[in-house]
């Protein structure tokens, strides 16, 4: 893998990190993805998906200890607890992580817990520190973040209703959180919420706060897990959840009351950076698959195999060249992230996330094509993996609110580059006249 890092970054990674990359690689290829079936296995036995983790899990886990792979995504220089990589150099790992359904979490680098570790990390106190951060760091308990709520637009985040009220030395929280992935899985013991503590704020940005609630809190509900697609995605799970009356201590507030956005915008920036490397790699794997399939000399078609025809090579052709694009473009982020932290490098990210899903689902679709019908059944993993991958054109923010920013900061260029369209256009006006010359139209030309 090492050898295969792109010449755009080959000077941002240390020797340590290729070293590592190519551990990573071996883990991932020879342990992760032959155990992702045993994990689905594991997931039925006993017919309760949802009271029970796969073991194998833990297997993997103290194999992956063991050979150093462990909380590798906190970035080198803004978190003491940082293993010494750079986003950049976690972004080429994750990448392969994304090949496999048990690798990031074999690691302790699976979402939603690696965005709540920074949370914790960045802006917990060392109470807060103490009791959640070290066990999730530690791969002891698990994590769900809950922002997104069912009876509002939510990818406007001031329009979050969940009510917090202050009662003595306590918050009392009420309404319905939805999409709480993780909450399913019973090593959840801890909540990240946002909620609304001061809706008579002008400022609609300090309405929010952000808080832990232990999951085994009295006064929540766990109405049901959403599936994607018909997929549970269990033990993890995408939970439906209603809070009436939970009484949460204040010194469980994360930061202080009304820092809600600018906790929820440190979260998500390398977070985004994470989903869209590990989409990469789910990319390649589907293409590894298309590739299987139109290699197969009893999948003929009109006398030729698959391989033999052009819109198949075509199919493949494009692939390679938007999985290659679709890397630089993360990796350019990443690298804003490094030197100027996510607020620096909203405009790569914001790329870069609406770039590489759409890219993911167009490779995998096309690997779904040439499998035919195994591709949308449970014979391959083509069908799970597009139905993931589908889900973050809308996590951390839909398409459209990262568009609507993006031109919205494109077109302040407007005014300067009308101006300097009309210079050029003045100058050659001038040039026109200098040289005592004028443009030859076609057609016929007549005076009136």
């Amino acid at each position: 893998m090492s050898e295969q890092i792109p010449i755009l970054a080959a000077g941002r990674v240390s020797e340590n990190a290729k070293k590592t990359l190519d551990i990573v690689k071996k883990f991932v290829e020879e342990r992760c993805i032959p155990a992702d079936p045993i994990f689905a296995a594991q997931v039925d036995q006993g017919g309760n998906r949802w009271n029970h983790h796969p073991t194998v899990i833990d297997d993997l886990k103290k194999e992956a200890q063991k050979l150093g792979l462990w909380n590798m995504f906190l970035p080198k220089g803004h978190y003491k607890e940082s293993p010494g990589f750079t986003n950049v150099e976690y972004g080429l790992m994750a990448e392969w992580l994304g090949k496999s359904r048990c690798a990031s979490e074999a690691v302790n680098c699976a979402a939603p817990d690696t965005g709540n570790m920074e949370v914790l990390a960045k802006y917990g106190n060392d109470a807060q520190k103490k009791q959640w951060l070290k066990p999730l760091m530690d791969g002891e308990i698990r994590s769900a973040f809950l922002m997104t709520e069912p009876d509002i637009a939510s990818s406007d985040a001031t329009n979050i209703q969940l009510n917090m009220r202050k009662e003595g030395n306590d918050w009392i929280l009420n309404g319905d959180k939805w999409w709480s992935s993780g909450a399913g899985d019973p090593r959840c013991k801890i909540y990240i919420v946002m909620g609304k503590s001061d809706p008579g704020n002008k400022d609609p940005y300090k309405q929010q706060s952000v808080i832990l609630v232990p999951a085994d809190t009295p006064g929540i509900t766990i109405n049901r897990m959403l599936s994607v697609y018909g997929y549970d995605d269990a033990p993890h799970g995408h939970g439906h959840l209603t809070f009436k009356n939970v009484r949460v201590p204040a010194a469980n507030m994360v930061l202080g009351p009304g820092r809600g956005f600018e906790i929820i915008q440190g979260r998500l920036g390398p977070g985004r950076i994470h989903h869209c490397m590990r989409t990469i790699g789910a990319a390649e794997k589907a293409l590894e698959w298309m590739l299987l399939r139109i290699n197969d000399p009893r999948k003929a078609t009109f006398g030729k195999q698959l391989k033999e025809h052009g819109v198949i090579l075509e199919w493949v052709a494009k692939s390679r060249i938007e999985i290659d694009a679709a890397r630089l473009v993360v990796l350019n982020a990443a690298m804003k992230v490094d030197d100027f932290g996510a607020k620096g490098a909203l405009k790569e990210i914001g790329e870069a996330k609406v770039l590489v899903p759409t890219m993911g689902l167009t490779v995998i679709d096309r690997a779904v094509q040439s499998f035919g019908g195994a591709g949308v059944s449970q014979d391959t993993p083509l069908a799970n993996m597009w139905a993931n991958i589908r889900t973050l054109r809308l996590a951390d923010g839909p398409d459209e609110v990262h568009l609507q920013q993006l031109g919205k900061n494109e077109n302040k260029r407007g005014k300067a580059v009308t101006e300097h369209i009309q210079k050029q256009q003045a100058i050659t006006k001038e040039l026109f006249a200098k040289y005592n010359t004028s443009l030859s139209q076609p057609g016929p030309q007549s005076k009136l």
